[in-house]
């Protein structure tokens, strides 16, 4: 028998590859004759980048980049191989490297990500994948377009910085300088959600509270943001708000798809992608995976799921194994999987589980595979 571990992180207690090795360890008790396999995955969100470079043994390449105030913060894209690179454009501009007093939509921008794209640009990749969940910023990627030689222009020719405030100032748009590089080189966005631009369900309506917008900001934002989707239609001929995903990470889905031709493909199947991941599924008898908890949005290009379906066109089973599940979680039985548990063995509060998260994953892991052990005795 042999198993396949894929599991996404536990958020803030057990890692991918730690629960790899957990489940490695309570299935050599069970079946002491099995092989495991694990890798890494990810849904295009947080630890996107890392799940890649452990799978494919990349490299991690540092840089020095604008934060989206403009701070100095180190961030880092994935070098794989010779040409290939993934980032992560929270690592640059996301909400995690600002505290929540100073999160500021009107002044954020998307430079830093700009800044490391052209980073792995020069090192020589020519496919990079950025994945854009995560973000502090509302600029419409004017920001990262600035970074990589875009001029934003206002009614009077002067060049505009690039953050949220300068959405209802653009007039024009110079794109001579845009790099050369990307131009030899192709770009996938990894991108869950399917907000157009502007309107009630656009960039600034759906997510600009969580990045720190009040009411007043918001208005302005969504007014400057409309005012640039016609700049961009005037510039492109292309109404982005016909384009699904374009209003993703505060408008920058509509930029990188307009001026670098990015093709916009979903977090996890462009994951399991990367990974080889149906190449990894040969002669693998059981799939387990699983997340911190599990409910109707993991049916949702989430790591569940996908993994579930592309076990489902092999006729492999999948387990799950999460530290909760909620309501809807029933829905994944459609999506390829065969049965879920629960790490949590009885009623205890939140911060108990978590204290106790790596003991309770190992014990239920044990109960799992002695479960799947009574079903290979029926049969």
């Amino acid at each position: 028998m042999k198993f396949l571990f894929a599991s996404d992180s536990f958020k803030g207690t057990i890692s991918s590859a730690r629960t790899a090795e957990l489940l490695g360890e309570a299935a050599g008790k069970v079946f002491p004759e099995c092989r495991w396999e694990s890798v890494e995955v990810a849904d295009g969100g947080e630890g996107t980048t890392d799940a890649v470079i452990a799978a494919l043994k990349g490299e991690r390449v540092w840089r020095e980049v604008r934060g989206p105030l403009g701070n100095p913060v180190s961030a880092y894209f994935g070098r794989i191989g010779e040409n290939k690179a993934v980032l992560e454009m929270a690592a640059a501009s996301g909400l995690p490297l600002l505290k929540e007093e100073e999160r500021n939509p009107i002044q954020a921008s998307t430079y830093g990500t700009g800044e490391l794209i052209l980073a792995a640009l020069e090192d020589g990749c020519q496919e990079i994948v950025v994945a854009i969940g995560g973000s502090a910023t509302n600029d419409g990627g004017m920001g990262c377009l600035r970074a990589l030689g875009v001029r934003f222009l206002d009614q009077l020719g002067n060049e505009l910085e690039g953050c949220g405030a300068d959405l209802e100032r653009v007039s024009a748009i110079d794109r001579s300088g845009l790099h050369p590089l990307i131009f030899q080189a192709k770009f996938t966005v990894m991108c869950d959600v399917t907000n157009p631009l502007t309107g009630p369900d656009g960039a600034t309506r759906t997510f600009g509270k969580q990045k720190g917008g009040t009411p007043d900001m918001l208005n302005r934002l969504e007014a400057g943001m409309e005012n640039y989707r016609r700049v961009l239609e005037r510039t492109f001929g292309v109404d982005v708000n016909q384009i699904p995903g374009t209003g993703a990470a505060g408008g920058l889905g509509a930029a990188l798809f307009l001026f670098l031709r990015a093709e916009l493909k979903s977090g996890i199947e462009t994951v399991l992608d990367l990974i080889h991941f149906d190449e990894r599924l040969e002669g693998v008898s059981v799939v387990v995976t699983g997340e911190g908890r599990t409910d109707w949005q993991s049916a949702f290009g989430k790591v569940i799921s996908g993994v579930g379906l592309r076990c489902q066109k092999k006729g492999i089973p999948v387990l799950v194994l999460s530290g909760g599940l909620g309501a809807g979680a029933d829905k994944l039985y459609g999506y390829g999987v065969t049965s879920m548990m629960t790490a949590v063995d009885g009623p205890m509060p939140l911060n108990e589980a978590l204290e106790r998260a790596e003991e309770l994953y190992r014990d239920a892991a044990l109960r799992m595979f002695r479960i799947l052990q009574v079903g290979r005795q029926l049969t």
